[in-house]
């Protein structure tokens, strides 16, 4: 059995997982919930929590790493089976884009709303997550734009 089968039936068995999992937290009445937090007082991170809810958050983060590990998986065997060259650009061409954010973007300490101080370069480098969205969002409309216009050209 080919790997990609395996893991056609791993997504469908974790997909029926999360199918039951969701009809359980959907079918959890608000009411019910609150009365369950005063019987069992589980006190996690300082927040009171059912205990069903930590289950269902342990079962989210397994799934996570899964889905993690799986992305690994596959992009490391698409640069080993295709053209390196190609992916290699892109890369260089994105950390490009993250470099002129980055250089781009302005920092000034900010206060919070709980009291505390956001540093320059933590304000500098939200700036250039907002600057590198804004030339990535452009560069694809740009894209597809020339795409559109050079079909209806031809």
């Amino acid at each position: 059995m080919g790997l990609h089968k395996i893991f056609k039936i791993v997504v469908g068995i974790l997909g029926v997982i999360a199918l039951v999992i969701a009809g359980v937290v959907a079918t959890l009445d608000s009411e019910g919930l609150q009365e369950e937090l005063k019987a069992l007082d589980g006190n996690v991170n300082g927040m009171v929590v059912p205990q069903s809810i930590s289950y269902l958050m342990l079962i989210a983060y397994i799934v996570l790493a899964l889905i993690l590990v799986l992305v690994i998986i596959f992009v490391i065997k698409g640069l080993a089976s295709g053209n390196a060259k190609n992916t290699l650009i892109g890369v260089g061409a994105f950390l490009i884009v993250i470099a002129i954010s980055y250089f781009s973007a302005n920092g000034v300490e900010t206060p919070m709303k709980d009291d505390k101080i956001l540093s320059a370069n933590g304000a500098k480098w939200v700036g250039a997550g907002i600057n590198a969205f804004y030339i990535l969002a452009a560069t694809a409309i740009g894209l597809m734009l020339f795409s559109g216009a050079k079909k209806l050209i031809k």
